[in-house]
């Protein structure tokens, strides 16, 4: 399976449409042929198998500044967003489905409320968006299944139970949250020391990366606790810390191999979800198919409007209360908060909270309205993950979002940074090492050049002509190095046929080549 996804990606490239959106659209036509067997997915493998590295990796990745930047309104995305949709879906599908009680409402709203992580994640990435407005929306995906969650929880067992008081929903919500918080902090906390105090090597720091995630998260869990807030608390904990715990070749190693591993991961999710057509029709008795259709449909706009209320309320509320507190931004405009709106697409965690409802009642009825509730979380999906997705871009073109939310361009912060690392390292070369650069022409020739990219920084850091001619000379400078490295890379070929020299030693140079290649090719874009 993964050879097959791979190559749809591939596909998905060529055609310019982000992979999600296009691996789900493959699977729902894929679903439809007959000699395709039907494939369920088990909630168990979403939730302790597919979930917890994706979430980790996308803590490692959140900016801290960012998420404290803009927590109070990433906090009310979370949580006041969340809550609004699903009440929203609770007293709409009341009202709309015969025979569906509020709490069954409830229920629904729940699942289909909040936004996917994976999938804001991964249709981000092809988009142009401020960064303020992705790091938002990736804080919001990261922090609302704590919510959705809860009330999921508290809605299925007022179903089973018959017994539903909301002072006790919302200290449970509460207790959910801190505790997982605190038990994610804390294991950051062991495994830091860990890390910190026993002698490990990349390939240590990396086997132990790995099942970071799957600790934290089933072990919060197994206390009843938020097992997301844990991991992305303690992710968010690990990934400050980085710079004291990790040697570079860890940190090289560990990236490379964590983002094919989430790729991989993503890419077989979002296939899988659209391959889940049959086994979610399958179950459709009650209603007909027309039937179900127009309620699913309803029902996903309903979810649909009641984000982009949501967004545009945000935006009035922080005008208003930017005349009490200091806000990250005054004057939203209306622009953001419709984009903001409009980014909701639902994912795998939707589909696996209502495919883990219970097939039967503590009284061995069968579990009302199941197979109902499981084709509108499909259909959701679809509408919000391939419908919004692929309009998406049209609509940024369109409405233009503010990016004056941003503090500074990217290119304009790498060379500020770039330029104070130079000349660091110049004063440390003329305050120890003067003496030594007449003896060493290496320290010299290296001290020469950052002298010279010096200059050529600080003529890239100003806003007026000599900026431009500056990146020029960088980037062809580049360019011709990066043309250099591959004859380089030709000759090592050469001595890969020879006799006398080892292939461990060809591999060694072929990586330290590799590199170089790489960092020059990433400033060059």
């Amino acid at each position: 399976m993964v050879f097959s996804v791979s190559l749809l990606v591939l596909v998905a490239n060529k055609l310019k449409i982000a992979y999600p959106i296009f691996l789900t659209m493959a699977g729902l036509i894929i679903s439809f042929l007959p000699a395709v067997p039907k494939i369920h997915i088990d909630s168990n493998l979403v939730f302790l198998v597919i979930l917890p590295p994706i979430l980790y990796d996308a803590a490692q990745n959140m900016s801290l500044k960012a998420l404290w930047k803009w927590r109070r309104i990433i906090s009310v995305m979370a949580i006041g967003f969340v809550l609004f949709t699903a009440i929203a879906v609770a007293y709409v599908s009341h009202w709309l489905i015969p025979g569906f009680t509020l709490e069954q409402g409830f229920l629904l709203g729940a699942i289909i409320s909040p936004p996917d992580a994976a999938a804001a994640t991964a249709v981000l990435q092809y988009t142009n968006l401020p960064k303020g407005m992705v790091s938002i929306l990736e804080g919001e995906s990261l922090l609302n299944d704590a919510t959705s969650l809860t009330v999921f929880r508290f809605a299925l067992a007022a179903i089973l139970t018959n017994q539903f008081t909301w002072h006790e929903a919302a200290g449970g919500f509460a207790l959910v949250t801190i505790s997982g918080i605190v038990i994610g902090l804390l294991f950051g906390l062991v495994f830091y020391a860990i890390y910190k105090w026993l002698p490990t090597t990349a390939n240590l720091d990396i086997a132990i990366s790995l099942v970071i995630p799957y600790i934290i998260y089933i072990t919060a869990e197994s206390v009843h606790s938020s097992g997301v807030l844990a991991v992305v608390s303690g992710g968010l904990f690990i990934a400050y810390q980085n710079h004291f715990l990790f040697s570079h070749s860890s940190r090289l190693r560990s990236g490379a191999l964590w983002s094919s591993i989430v790729f991989i991961l993503n890419a077989v999710v979002f296939f899988l979800i659209g391959l889940q057509l049959p086994d979610v029709t399958a179950g459709l008795s009650t209603v007909s198919m027309h039937t179900a259709i127009l309620i699913a449909l309803t029902i996903a706009l309903v979810v649909i409007i009641a984000r982009l209320i949501s967004g545009i309320a945000s935006a009035m509320f922080t005008r208003f209360i930017s005349r009490y507190i200091t806000v990250a931004q005054n004057n939203p405009g209306w622009r953001n908060p419709l984009i903001i709106g409009w980014v909701g697409m639902r994912g795998v965690v939707s589909l696996a909270s209502a495919l883990s409802i219970p097939l039967l009642l503590d009284n061995g009825k069968a579990f009302p309205n199941r197979n109902l509730i499981l084709f509108i979380t499909f259909v959701t999906i679809i509408i919000t993950l391939v419908g919004q997705g692929l309009v998406l871009p049209w609509m940024i073109r369109k409405v233009k979002p503010d990016g004056n939310i941003d503090d500074k361009p990217n290119d304009q912060q790498i060379a500020e940074i770039e330029l104070q690392l130079m000349r660091t390292a110049i004063m440390e070369i003329e305050n120890r090492y003067a003496g030594k650069m007449h003896n060493n022409p290496l320290l010299q020739h290296k001290y020469e050049f950052l002298k010279h990219k010096t200059d050529l920084l600080e003529c890239s850091v100003r806003d007026d002509g000599k900026r431009r001619e500056a990146n020029k000379l960088v980037n062809e400078y580049k360019k011709i190095m990066t043309s250099v490295t591959e004859k380089e890379r030709d000759k090592l070929h050469h001595f890969r046929k020879k006799d006398g020299y080892d292939d461990d030693v060809i591999r060694y140079i072929e990586n330290r080549l590799d590199l170089e290649e790489e960092n020059m090719q990433d400033d060059i874009e």
